[in-house]
């Protein structure tokens, strides 16, 4: 297939938040389109009208395009295959169906559902495995394969519910050939009766995306392993519509794993264990319940994208920080694994750490600054930036950005009692005094000559280093933790490394 032809979709359904793993496969689907030269479609899959979330479809496309994950056709842009929403396709999908039926390939099925809880009742006792609709229970059904033609076509005119079920081939090997996990076999002893077309009018899944993604031209499905018992079944469509040649190469992701690697990563193990599963905060329109994101909790949207691309993907070398551009030209299917990947959230905070240690202090400067004008504090640029440069190290999480730098923009008020504690000796306060004395007839102030002015002051005192720095550092900032006291005092500037002595000198002695 020439890369002219190379199509791929996301599609996700808006019944909820874009769990990160949704992203992961967004990704994936985007990588593949632009290093293949191809176009890459968002499809929003909304049939599923149940459950559908007033507020999850721009959820979605918020959280997509925070990630840079761009697409060629979608609902709001359009295209040529459109429209982009499959709500807004409905007309479409019956015909199908009912090609399917008159092929027959599929049937119409009146059973209520009383009756198919008494049927699944009885089979569990007598054979569990048959406890579904398929080859060998639909014949006990009430179905247009045990109604005489004539009973069907009254009911269908007297308008009963019906669905319409894909009929299951009997005693048949089903082979899928999938890019990253090879020839996949499944028997149809294995599978069921799906409902293709439900009694609202409404496609399910199966049938209005195999639909889709040929009218689309869909060329390569690649999508989550949860969807690969469904692979089977999406085989059939295709031949029995007729669009077997045309059926689009599949590629199925590997789950992404709780941090133990025991089950698939759940909302409620980053509830557990402390990080987000979501790639933005979502707020449930119902309960009002609050899930953190990557976004709000502090990560950079080019940091939260090197770290899904890793979840299942690797290039072969031992480099780990990548750019988009630079994921998009080493990309491959054939570097996807089979088993799932562990999502580790330390190693998560790693890779942010290493984007923010990537940053130009300007640029940290612009965050910096958003966190600053919160406290209703005003700052200058020049200045932020030189901030930024002492405590970047420092920092993991975007808000790390304002806690190690507060003291920079506003004198601390309290006083970390623990440390004082600690640190504050009887011959303290005269030590810090006359430290300030000296420091107050420096000419030039900088952290050379303070460097040079703290190591005579000590030796003529015939006192250690922590004796005097600690305090400083206490009366200074507040507490005992944060960048090198010489640069901090250098670019406080003299007036207000003195005045925070003289103050905090005050409070501490009462």
């Amino acid at each position: 297939m020439n890369n002219s032809t190379i199509r791929v979709r996301f599609a996700p359904s808006p019944t909820g938040p874009l769990h990160i793993g949704g992203v992961r496969t967004a990704l994936y689907n985007f990588l593949f389109a632009r290093k293949t030269g191809g176009k890459v479609i968002l499809r929003i899959e909304d049939t599923d009208q149940n459950r559908y979330v007033s507020n999850a479809e721009s959820y979605i496309i918020e959280s997509l395009n925070w990630c840079g994950i761009q697409f060629d056709e979608d609902p709001i842009k359009g295209g040529p295959y459109g429209p982009y929403r499959q709500s807004e396709r409905k007309g479409l999908y019956r015909q199908y169906a009912e090609t399917l039926v008159s092929r027959g390939f599929a049937y119409y099925a009146f059973d209520s559902e009383l009756e198919l809880e008494e049927m699944r009742d009885r089979l569990k006792h007598e054979d569990p495995s048959m406890a579904q609709y398929g080859p060998f229970t639909r014949l006990s059904m009430k179905n247009s394969l045990t109604l005489l033609a004539e009973v069907v076509q009254e009911k269908l005119s007297n308008c009963e519910p019906f669905v319409i079920r894909i009929k299951i081939p009997e005693k048949e090997d089903i082979i899928v050939h999938d890019l990253i996990r090879g020839e996949v076999v499944v028997h149809s002893h294995n599978l069921d009766d799906k409902v293709l077309f439900k009694s609202d009018g409404w496609p399910t899944y199966h049938l209005a995306n195999i639909v889709d993604d040929h009218l689309m031209k869909i060329s390569h499905v690649i999508r989550g392993e949860e969807w690969l018992p469904s692979a089977p079944l999406h085989v059939l469509l295709y031949r029995y519509l007729g669009w077997e040649a045309e059926m689009p190469a599949f590629a199925h992701l590997p789950l992404l794993l709780k941090p133990d690697g025991n089950g698939k990563l759940s909302k409620r193990d980053g509830d557990r264990l402390g990080f987000p599963v979501f790639p933005l905060q979502w707020e449930d329109l119902i309960t009002r319940e609050i899930s953190s994101g990557y976004r709000e909790s502090g990560y950079l949207p080019e940091a939260f994208i090197n770290i899904l691309a890793f979840l299942g993907w690797n290039p072969g070398t031992e480099k780990e920080l990548f750019s988009m551009d630079e994921l998009i030209e080493e990309f491959s299917l054939e570097r996807v694994g089979r088993h799932g990947s562990k999502f580790d959230p330390e190693k998560a905070k790693w890779f942010n750490h290493h984007y923010i240690q990537r940053m130009a202090p300007e640029e940290l400067s612009l965050l910096l600054t958003s966190q600053i004008v919160k406290h209703c504090l005003t700052t200058d640029p020049i200045y932020t930036a030189r901030v930024c440069s002492l405590i970047r190290d420092r920092v993991t999480l975007i808000p790390d950005l304002w806690n190690n730098a507060w003291f920079f923009f506003k004198r601390p008020e309290t006083y970390n009692e623990q440390v004082k504690q600690k640190i504050w000796k009887p011959e303290t306060t005269q030590l810090v005094k006359g430290f300030a004395e000296e420091a107050g007839r420096l000419d030039v102030w900088n952290k050379e000559q303070l460097h040079g002015l703290v190591e005579n002051y000590l030796f003529s005192m015939n006192a250690k280093m922590g004796q005097l720095m600690n305090p400083l550092r206490l009366l200074i900032i507040g507490d005992n933790q944060g960048p090198g006291m010489m640069e901090t005092e250098e670019l406080l500037g003299k007036e207000e490394v003195l005045a925070r002595i003289r103050i905090g000198m005050e409070k501490i002695n009462g």
